[in-house]
Parts: structure tokens; C-alpha cells; sequence
């Protein structure tokens, strides 16, 4: 071989030594104080009532086996993993899930640190459930079954008992039929100490009608005239229903222009009645039927107005002296 060949070939040699050592990536090499922090945790001594925290690495028909990060594995038997009898070992918990688990025995007899996560989930949910409560947050959860008085549900893996009274709004005549349906609820009582949970869909439902109210109330403008019907008569007047779910007050002093004792005395409830809007408030509707009718004979009295003109081009009979004696 040449000299210059031989040269050129060292040159590539050298050059694709250099691209080799430019793609490859340096491997990263923890420092002595991280390796000593590693070591340190996976002996770290634990003891019965810790709280750990691992990755599922193995599902079997009877146990799931958890890394820890320790000097030895975790073992949930079945009948520790949940509350829930519905549960499945095969498809509500997958392999590479992080739970929480807490340490029943340091050794099981095989190596193993023998784990609850059912005990580890109690512990942490009703922590969870008093801040929920607090915040009166809506979940969703589905009817297990139909008990006296009520139903059973389960919320973060914690029996919860629904009263039939607060189902929903309305009037709950078979409790069986709620069963496997999916319901809106808040929490109405958490007591870890008593292991009490009760829920409320009604309270949800309520919340969502006020909502949904205040929202077409919003729309509404005062001076509007339209019609409704009576709903019920009370001393002080009548609740008239002006349609959309709204109802509205008609006071007693708002019925007519003359003063009567009873609201009977001119409307009866189921009478459909023409009422003008004459304020909204704190999500409250006054209604008027004086108003309309005082408005009505304006113009009707408009109507009657003369159109005889003077020579000079002013109206013998004006509006504005017909409603000098009109009284609103």
C-alpha cells in the first residue's frame, strides 16, 4: 500500500472514530451522595402501619405483587385490595398502576412485605372525603344495590348509603329500579369515626334548578306583559305561573285597582291570568294585573281621543290630560 493511500485510510478511520464517539450518548452516571440516597432508601428499615407507595409489577388470580423501591417486593392478597365487591383483580388494576398500600407484616414468610391497600385506601380516603365535604364537590357514582330506607354506592372505595329522601327531587317510589344507574351527588356526612358516608343527589338536583332559574330569570325585563297561570292562592296574593319554569308573585294589592279581602274574590287558581313584570329581584318575580289594566285604559282612553283639530292645528283633548286622571 501507498504511503498516501495508507494515509487517506488512517484519516477515515480516525474520522469515523470521531462520528462514532459523537452519536453515542454518555451514559449517565449518578453521583456518590445519589447512589448513597438509593441505597439508603431500599434498606430503609419500615415497620407496620407505614404507608408506601410502589408500582404494580405482577397480577396474579389471588395476589398483586408491587415494587417499592425496597430491599424486598409487596404482596396485596386479594381480599386486601378492595371494599368494593364488585371489584376485579383482573380489570381494576393494571400492571404499572402506582397505589398506595400500608404494611400489615415486614416479612410474610417468603421475603415479602405483606401490604393492604383496602386499609391504605380507608385511611387516605376519608381524608379526602372531610375536604370534598367541605367543598361540596359533585361526583358521579353508580347504585349498587337497594337497602331499606335508601341505597348503597361506593365513593372512593368506601361504602356510602344514599337516603331515599335524597335521591333526587322527586318523589322515589322504587328503590329497585335506581339500581345500576349513574347519579350526581355530593356528600352530606363523612365520619371516619363512625365509618358514616351519606350522599345527596337531591342537593345536586336543587343546586342545578336554582342555577338554571337565576339563568331565565336573567332574561327576563321588567315591564313585560304576558300571560300565566294561577298555581296556588294564599292570603297575600297569588303564585302565577308565567311558563319556562318560572312563577312569580302576585301580590293581593297587584290583583286589581280596589281594595279586597280575599284573592278568591277575582282569580281562582288554575285561571289563566294576563300580568305585566314589574321587578326583579334576589331572583324573585312581582307580578301586576292593576298594572295591565291600568295600562289597558290608557289605550283605550288614547283611543277615544277626538281628532277634531283647531284651525290653529292643536287637538281640543289631549293624552296628557287624560292621564292626569288615570291612577297607575
Amino acid at each position: 500500500m501507498s504511503t498516501e493511500n495508507q494515509t487517506a485510510t488512517e484519516n477515515e478511520l480516525q474520522h469515523s472514530h470521531v462520528e462514532e464517539n459523537q452519536e453515542t450518548t454518555p451514559e449517565v452516571v449518578p453521583s456518590m451522595d445519589e447512589f448513597k440516597e438509593q441505597l439508603d432508601h431500599s434498606f430503609k428499615k419500615i415497620k407496620e402501619g407505614d404507608i408506601l407507595k410502589g408500582t404494580v409489577i405482577g397480577i396474579s388470580d389471588t395476589e398483586v405483587t408491587v415494587d417499592l423501591g425496597y430491599y424486598a417486593e409487596g404482596i396485596i392478597k386479594l381480599e386486601e385490595l378492595s371494599n368494593n365487591p364488585r371489584f376485579s383483580i383482573h380489570t381494576d388494576i393494571t400492571t404499572g398502576e402506582e397505589i398506595s398500600a400500608i404494611v400489615l407484616a415486614e416479612d410474610d414468610g417468603h421475603g415479602n412485605i405483606l401490604l393492604s391497600r383496602k386499609r391504605a385506601d380507608d385511611i387516605l380516603a376519608w381524608e379526602r372525603l372531610s375536604e370534598e365535604l367541605e367543598n361540596k364537590t359533585v361526583h358521579t357514582v353508580k347504585i349498587a344495590q337497594a337497602v331499606k330506607g335508601g341505597v348503597v354506592t361506593y365513593l372512593h372505595g368506601i361504602r356510602a348509603f344514599i337516603p331515599a329522601s335524597q335521591l333526587s327531587i322527586a318523589y322515589v317510589e322504587d328503590l329497585e329500579t335506581w339500581v345500576d344507574k349513574e347519579v350526581e351527588v355530593i356528600i352530606i356526612t363523612a365520619s371516619p369515626e363512625n365509618k358514616k358516608l351519606v350522599l345527596s343527589g337531591k342537593e345536586v338536583e336543587k343546586e342545578k334548578a336554582i342555577k338554571d332559574r337565576n339563568s331565565k330569570i336573567s332574561k327576563l325585563q321588567k315591564g313585560i306583559v304576558t300571560k300565566g297561570t294561577v298555581e296556588k292562592i294564599v292570603p297575600y296574593g297569588a303564585f302565577v305561573n308565567i311558563g319556562d319554569g318560572l312563577t312569580g308573585l302576585l301580590h293581593i294589592s297587584q290583583i286589581c285597582g280596589r281594595r279586597i279581602k280575599s284573592p278568591n274574590e277575582i282569580i281562582k287558581e288554575g285561571e289563566e291570568v294576563t300580568v305585566k313584570i314589574t321587578d326583579i329581584k334576589d331572583g324573585k318575580i312581582s307580578l301586576s294585573m292593576k298594572a295591565v289594566e291600568a295600562q289597558e285604559e290608557i289605550v283605550e282612553n288614547a283611543e277615544k281621543v277626538p281628532s277634531t283639530y283647531r284651525s290653529g292645528g292643536e287637538a281640543t283633548t289631549g293624552l296628557a290630560d287624560l292621564l292626569k286622571n288615570i291612577k297607575l
